[in-house]
């Protein structure tokens, strides 16, 4: 959970990275569109399809979902590294087949391993995929397929494929987002919100960018390396990196990926460029994994260092820190609670929420929290889904203004005590050492002596660093002959 305010209702709780441009179409926008239907022209393939979207309602739809994501995430704080993308990005985007679009070119400060494009040029790289590769012609490969994606108009087709279910979503109360949203993320499923790519626009993207980064002279031998370590994070038990979440199996990408470079004659590779050391060079000090200074969980209770806080939820709950919210959903997945930030003082922020459209107040007045101002707003709210019981409070603390959302479905209404009692426990957070937590972070190693991975490992797996974290973010493993000289990277615990 970042440390900023966010909006209230409709547009805080329908931003989700990928899915919340969709949401955001309205039925008025929706006519419109399809009074325009009609085919254009692939700029990729040449060929006739269905586009009921403009290229200035592709650009305007990318540009408000690129806003959220920068709202909600932030930047990462290195102005070189942002720098090496934009202009590796612009450089591309510029020899292909759309450079008419207002390319942008950003990367997230976010911990999940991730890459992706929304409509009208709008390219997105995560600081937790940058750590996990090690060339600039690796990184190369990412950019240019997500370049792909949108020069091939992939989300285009997808949003005129999707208008008429589209047409059910529009108009739902803030709660029918808010439950899809978070139920999707803990685990309920709300697959209706989320466009995904098929295989064969992964594997066409795969294949436009190895083209752009080729252009642009990096070595595309390089390429295969990013779908090795794809599968190896996902094969290791762990989160499913996003970037491949949707995507055809990377071991095959890996082998389509080496038939072209197959495919071409050894003259191809002549000076083309890797640059390693340069771009590990970058990372170096970069944070790995989660920032506890954003909030962290020990068991359900959240813990937030910089915003200096801490809340509980229920025991049996499942959790997540989200980085606009902070969410819990109880075990039978009939009540959700939502801690996120809000805008003015809690008897405003109660102010707003009651007077939306949808919403029956059934209590309201002054309820502090642990000696805190709070407010306290009791209501009955219409969704897709039917009426929902739930309970809004408003907490001032710090200077900040924050929001507690609890929903119940019918059947979970005995539930009402313990969102209750989760939403009271919001508090100061005074224990020196969660104030004084701090990150993980890459260093580099500059290896003094020639040797194996494993005894690599052997040395720098502290910490509650593992072997195959550091195997994984250095694309080796234990049998991997390391020269003297080399650079790699290990994690220095915070």
């Amino acid at each position: 959970m970042r440390q900023h305010k966010l909006e209230q209702g409709e547009e805080a709780v329908g931003r989700l990275n990928r899915e919340h441009w969709s949401r955001r179409v309205t039925v008025a926008g929706l006519a419109i569109v399809a009074a325009l239907a009609g085919c254009a022209t692939n700029p990729v393939t040449g060929r006739r399809e269905l586009s009921l979207i403009s290229e200035a309602q592709e650009i305007q739809m990318g540009k408000q979902a690129a806003q959220g994501d920068l709202q909600r995430l932030g930047e990462l704080p290195s102005q070189p590294l942002r720098d090496l993308v934009r202009t590796m990005g612009l450089r591309m985007a510029a020899q292909s087949e759309r450079p008419q679009l207002p390319w942008e070119f950003h990367v997230l400060d976010d911990a999940a391993v991730n890459a992706f494009a929304y409509p009208g040029g709008f390219i997105f790289v995560t600081r937790g995929l940058l750590t996990h590769l090690n060339s600039e012609a690796e990184l190369a490969e990412v950019v240019g397929h997500e370049i792909g994606h949108v020069t091939a108009k992939h989300s285009v087709v997808q949003m005129s494929q999707a208008q008429a279910a589209q047409i059910g979503l529009v108009g739902a109360s803030i709660f029918s987002s808010t439950v899809a949203k978070y139920s999707d993320v803990l685990g309920g499923g709300a697959g209706l919100l989320f466009l995904k790519f098929g295989r064969d626009d992964e594997l066409q993207a795969d294949d436009l960018g190895f083209r752009y980064s080729l252009a642009q002279g990096y070595d595309v031998r390089e390429a295969p390396k990013v779908f090795t370590m794809l599968g190896r994070l996902s094969g290791g038990g762990g989160r499913v990196p996003e970037w491949q979440s949707t995507h055809p199996d990377p071991g095959n990408r890996a082998q389509l990926a080496q038939r072209r470079v197959a495919s071409k004659p050894d003259s191809t590779f002549r000076s083309l460029r890797i640059n390693r050391d340069g771009f590990l060079r970058l990372l170096d000090g970069m944070v790995y994994g989660e920032n506890p200074r954003q909030g962290y969980f020990r068991g359900t209770r959240f813990l937030h260092p910089d915003g200096k806080f801490q809340l509980d939820f229920p025991t049996g709950w499942q959790v997540a820190n989200l980085p606009d919210a902070v969410v819990g959903m109880s075990p039978d997945k009939g009540a959700q609670l939502q801690l996120s930030y809000a805008q003015g003082t809690p008897a405003q922020a109660a102010q707003a929420f009651a007077s939306q459209q949808g919403i029956t107040v059934r209590q309201r007045g002054s309820a502090p929290v642990n000696g805190l101002p709070a407010e306290q707003v009791v209501f009955d709210a219409q969704t897709q889904q039917g009426v929902v019981q739930g309970q809004l409070v408003t907490v001032a603390y710090g200077g900040t203004t924050y929001a507690l959302l609890g929903i119940m479905a019918p059947a979970a209404a005995a539930r009402a005590p313990e969102v209750d009692a989760a939403s009271r426990s919001f508090r100061a957070l005074t224990d020196p050492a969660a104030l004084n937590v701090q990150p993980a972070r890459l260093q580099l190693v500059t290896l003094d002596q020639a040797m194996t991975g494993a005894q690599f490992a052997q040395r720098h797996a502290t910490g509650g660093v593992t072997a195959e974290t550091l195997y994984l973010i250095n694309n080796i493993d234990a049998t991997t002959a390391l020269p003297k000289g080399m650079v790699l990277k290990r994690v220095v615990s915070g």
